[in-house]
């Protein structure tokens, strides 16, 4: 029995960091399209910011997965751009009304949360399972910020 390293990944940990980058694309996308869409400043730089983290995040797992010799997702998935899809008609059908994109975003939010949590509890002894804990805290806080913002604009 080999040890896993992080240059030297099980199939298990490989597909977990695939699933995490995928979801991480999606989100990517998603949260591009929410901020061009709504008609609110602050929810549009909560939304880039995010999605900016997203993207360290795509790229840093991506890296991973590449020095195991395989080759890392790079595009979105088909329900990642049904999700996309169906914000940016909601965004359209609602005049760009913050609350509304606000609880997509969250519900978004939600499933990226549970692929992390997913990916740990699949696989807890992995080896990029640090990476895994520093991002899943990033992506609580994401969350928290886009499912408070909500909040606020529900009273609105």
């Amino acid at each position: 029995m080999t040890v896993e390293t992080k240059a030297n990944l099980s199939e298990k940990s490989i597909q977990n960091l695939q699933d995490l980058i995928q979801i991480n694309i999606d989100s990517i996308n998603g949260l591009k399209d929410a901020a061009e869409g709504v008609n609110d400043d602050r929810v549009e730089n909560l939304f880039r910011d995010v999605l900016a983290e997203r993207a360290s995040f795509a790229l840093e797992l991506q890296v991973y997965v590449e020095w195991n010799k395989e080759r890392a997702i790079v595009s979105q998935s088909l329900a990642g751009r049904v999700h996309q899809l169906w914000m940016d008609v909601r965004s359209k059908l609602n005049g760009g009304d913050p609350y509304v994109i606000l609880i997509e975003a969250e519900r978004g939010e939600d499933s990226i949360k549970a692929a992390y949590e997913h990916a740990l509890s699949d696989n807890p002894a992995s080896a990029v399972g640090d990476v895994l804990h520093q991002q899943l805290t990033i992506v609580k806080s994401g969350h928290d910020r886009i499912r408070d913002m909500r909040d606020l604009y529900a009273k609105k």
